[in-house]
Formats: structure tokens, sequence, C-alpha cells
């Protein structure tokens, strides 16, 4: 499972889940990339099994990037214990993600391929989810091919290349 080495604060404060992603908006190194609609705590177990789901599809070829890293400790008490006596120890760990975020991506393999994969992928995540295309920009700094951020739908109606 993924989680920190070590961390400077093993307990943390709940934070808010308002607003929409600034960081890790963009497919930024692979061809397709899996992004998140709505805000949601991802458990380490949740990305592990979209992990294996993408690894399994693919049949370990190309590449993937992880975007999210949980990094955040959930606590927890034990069953039937009284209020009071401090705050939980650590249970599991989260990565936090808000509407816009990229959670994975894949190159090296066929359109079909990855799509299908990040489909899988999707399946395993308690959010909904978009599956995107690079963002394409020619020298001109014109968008490329309309692909920018572009849903799946669009490269599956004929327009691929």
């Amino acid at each position: 499972m993924l989680m920190p080495k070590r961390v400077k604060h093993r307990k943390q404060h709940r934070g808010r889940l308002r607003g929409a992603a600034y960081r890790g908006i963009t497919v930024a190194f692979g061809e397709w990339g899996l992004q998140a609609l709505e805000p949601v705590w991802l458990t380490a177990q949740q990305i592990e099994s979209a992990r294996r789901a993408i690894t399994h599809n693919t049949r370990r070829g190309g590449q993937m990037w992880i975007r999210v890293f949980p990094d955040k400790s959930i606590t927890a008490k034990p069953a039937e214990t009284r209020m009071g006596s401090g705050k939980g120890a650590p249970d599991h760990w989260v990565a936090v993600v808000r509407p816009g975020r990229i959670l994975f991506e894949i190159a090296g393999v066929r359109d079909e391929v990855a799509v299908e994969a990040l489909r899988m992928a999707s399946q395993k995540l308690p959010i909904h989810t978009k599956i995107v295309r690079r963002e394409e920009v020619t020298k001109s700094g014109q968008q490329g091919d309309g692909y920018q951020n572009a849903p799946v739908a669009a490269v599956a109606e004929g327009n691929q290349e």
C-alpha cells in the first residue's frame, strides 16, 4: 500500500473538501488520463485497486503514472469505546482529491487499450471520473486536434488518428 515513509505529525485535522483542484489538472506525463469529477478522500486501498486494474488491462505494457499520493492520516477509535480520552490512533491513509484532479495517466499502449484500462480503473473508485486525452499544442500555440481534455465519447465516435 502507498503511505508516507515518515511524517512530521501523526494526526491531522480533517480539513474541508471545498472548491476545485488548481494543481494537477492537466495530463502532464502520459497520453490518456483519468480525471476526478467529485471531491473525495481516496484511500490507499482504492488507489492500489485501480492501479492493479490498469496494470491487468494493459497486460503490463506501456507506462503508467499515479498522480495522487495518500499523505493524510485518518484516525479511528476502537469499537465500543467511551467518549473522550483523546483522538484515536492513525487507522489508514488517504489522498485528498478535488474535482478536476488527474488521478492516473497512461502512455505507450493503443488508444482502445488505454481507454478500456482507465474505464476499468474508474469502476474501482468511489467517484465519477472522466477519461481525458493529452492536450496537444501546435507550434503556433493553437489547440492541436481538439482533444484538450476531451471526453472519451468524442474519441469513440471515430475522431481517432
